[in-house]
C-alpha cells in the first residue's frame, strides 16, 4: 500500500497516464517510457536497485541483437538489391502487390518486421507511382505482410522473442528458431493471400482536391552530382551539415544502380551519384544551384 491509495490502483494511473502521452505524441515515446519507470521507483511500486534490470534480460538484449541487423541489412543496401530483383517492374498491380507483400513477409521473418517495413517503404512509392495508386494502398497491405511474416519465426516479432525468454525462465525451456512455424506460416499465408487477392482493394482512397495539393512542403527529390560539383568529395555527414543551412537533408544515395535508404554518414559522395534530398520548393532551387547538383526526379506522393 501507498499510503490510502493500493498498488494497483497506482499502477493502473501510471499505466493510463503513460498511454495517454504516447496518444498525445508531444514527447518521444522513449522519454515517456522513462519517465514511467522513474514514476514507478518515486512512488515504491519499484525498488531503485532493481529499475534497471530489465534491461538486462535476455528477451530485451535478443530485440537488440535484432535491430542491429536489420541496420545492417539496410546500410548493406542488401534488402534494396533483393528487391529489385524480387519485384516485377512492369507487371499488373495484384502480381505486384502479391510479391511485394510476399517479400516483406520473408523478410520480417528474419530481422524486425518494423525494420523490414522501414526498408520497403521506398519500393512501396515507388511502387504506388507506377500504379497511379494512393501510397496508403500499398503502404497499409504492405504493413500488415509485415506483420503476418513476424509471426513465423522466433526472432520474427518483439513478442515472440519475450515469450521465449519468460517461458525459459520458467524452466520449460526456450522456444527454438522456427518452433512458431508451424502455427505462424499457415496464418502469414492465409493472411498474406486474403490482403493480396482483395485485403488492398478495401483500403480507403483519399485524393486531395482544389489548391490542397500545391501546399508547400517537404519533397524527395533525386539529384545527380554532376562534374565539378561541390558536394564530390565531401562526406554524406559533411553534405547534411551544409544543406541543414538551407532547411534540407539527405535521407538516401544511389551509387551503380543501388539504392541504400539512411546511408552510412562516413560514405563521401562521388561524382555520378544520386542523392536523395528532402526539401521544400524554395530549398530545393537554393541547394540545386549551390551545390552544382542536376534534379533527376522529384516526387511528393499524396498522403493516403
Amino acid at each position: 500500500m501507498n499510503g490510502f491509495i493500493s498498488d494497483q490502483s497506482l499502477i493502473l494511473v501510471i499505466l493510463l497516464l503513460t498511454v495517454a502521452m504516447f496518444l498525445w505524441g508531444r514527447w518521444r515515446h522513449d522519454m515517456v517510457a522513462a519517465g514511467s519507470l522513474l514514476a514507478c521507483v518515486l512512488t515504491g511500486l519499484l525498488p531503485a536497485t532493481e529499475a534497471f534490470a530489465g534491461f538486462g534480460h535476455p528477451a530485451v538484449i535478443s530485440v537488440a541483437c535484432v535491430l542491429v541487423l536489420s541496420r545492417g541489412l539496410q546500410l548493406s543496401g542488401a534488402v534494396d538489391a533483393l528487391a529489385r530483383h524480387a519485384l516485377p517492374k512492369n507487371a499488373g498491380a495484384m502480381v505486384s502487390m502479391g510479391a511485394l507483400i510476399g517479400l516483406g513477409a520473408v523478410l520480417s521473418g528474419f530481422m524486425n518486421n518494423v525494420g523490414a517495413m522501414a526498408l520497403l517503404m521506398p519500393v512501396a512509392i515507388q511502387l504506388s507511382k507506377r500504379l497511379d495508386m494512393a501510397p496508403g494502398q500499398v503502404l497499409m497491405p504492405l504493413a500488415f505482410g509485415t506483420i503476418l511474416g513476424g509471426m513465423t519465426t522466433l526472432i520474427g516479432t518483439p513478442p515472440n522473442l519475450i515469450v521465449a525468454g519468460f517461458r525459459a525462465e520458467s524452466g520449460l525451456g526456450s522456444f527454438r528458431m522456427f518452433d512458431f512455424t508451424p502455427i505462424g506460416l499457415a496464418v502469414a499465408v492465409a493472411g498474406v493471400v486474403f490482403v493480396v487477392l482483395a485485403g488492398w482493394r478495401l483500403v480507403p482512397v483519399r485524393k486531395q482536391s482544389g489548391m490542397e495539393g500545391f501546399e508547400t512542403g517537404a519533397y524527395l527529390t533525386e539529384a545527380r552530382v554532376k562534374p565539378g560539383s561541390k558536394a564530390e568529395g565531401q562526406t554524406l555527414r559533411e553534405l547534411d551539415r551544409a544543406l541543414d543551412a538551407a532547411g534540407a537533408q539527405v535521407v538516401g544515395l544511389v551509387r551503380n544502380e543501388v539504392r541504400v535508404f539512411a546511408p552510412n554518414p562516413s560514405r563521401r559522395v562521388h561524382e555520378g551519384d544520386i542523392l536523395v534530398i528532402e526539401a521544400d520548393a524554395e530549398s530545393l532551387a537554393e541547394v540545386l544551384s549551390s551545390f552544382g547538383l542536376k534534379l533527376e526526379e522529384a516526387m511528393r506522393p499524396p498522403p493516403a
